[in-house]
């Protein structure tokens, strides 16, 4: 659904309410924000998520104090868990995802949007955070058999690992029907990066991630684009 009132003049307000600490106010903006007709997907869509990049964007450009950062990423989370469990969740697909995602606590905060949305679109979701060595995914996968190995919100750090990863998986003939897929962190400051591993989908953000699984189910890199193994290209230099 989309809102009626100025999205802008609300980002900005949401914005304004994270960066003070100021809990009350941003609680009646996310109220707001549900009366003027969000549900819980499209709240992460036009409301936390943008807010979620631009607080990064200001981190990374070192324009925001520690502190406002710190005080915004843990209320923005707060709000984010409340909407979550108010989310109505759809008919299961029958579809299992295995998610990772970066070390960072914006990056695991930017993965369990992602995680929330796939829920509430009907996919079943194993989330682990980041920091889980390569043998113990692959233990798990040989185990679980997921549809889908989602790496979202991935630090420039991580790559050397996924690459190895979905190598070793290629390689080994392990799951083949799975699916790779990676959105959002380094995936989304450097163009091409996610063909140039071997990806089958990628996506920019929590709701487009959802879409392309379910709009393309049995899509799979082909061999000229996985290059995996060869030397780093500008656009994983660039990232970095």
């Amino acid at each position: 659904m989309t809102m009626t009132m100025n999205h802008q003049a609300l980002l900005e307000r949401f914005f304004e309410t994270l960066v003070t600490g100021d809990r009350p106010a941003a609680r009646t903006v996310v109220a707001k924000a549900k009366e003027a007709g969000l549900d819980g997907e499209s709240m992460i869509l036009e409301l936390f998520w943008p807010t979620h990049q631009s607080l990064e964007k200001l981190r990374r450009a070192d324009q925001i104090s520690t502190m406002s950062h710190h005080m915004a990423t843990r209320l923005l989370r707060v709000l984010i868990d409340q909407c979550a469990a108010g989310m109505q969740v759809g008919p299961s697909r029958g579809k299992r995802v295995l998610a990772f995602c970066g070390g960072s606590e914006q990056e695991e905060l930017a993965a369990q949007m992602a995680v929330d949305v796939l829920e509430a679109n009907g996919f079943t979701v194993c989330f682990a955070g980041s920091g889980i060595a390569n043998d113990e995914i692959l233990a798990r996968v040989n185990e679980n058999k997921p549809d889908v190995l989602l790496m979202f919100a991935s630090a420039p750090t991580d790559l050397p690992n996924i690459r190895a990863l979905i190598d070793t998986v290629r390689e080994i003939g392990a799951c083949p029907n799975m699916q790779f897929a990676v959105g959002g962190g380094v995936f989304n400051r450097a163009d091409g990066l996610a063909e140039e591993i071997g990806a089958d989908l990628w996506a920019k953000d929590p709701v487009e991630m959802a879409q392309v699984l379910i709009d393309e189910p049995g899509r799979k890199a082909d061999a000229a684009q996985r290059t995996v193994g060869k030397p780093r290209t500008k656009a994983a230099k660039k990232a970095a």
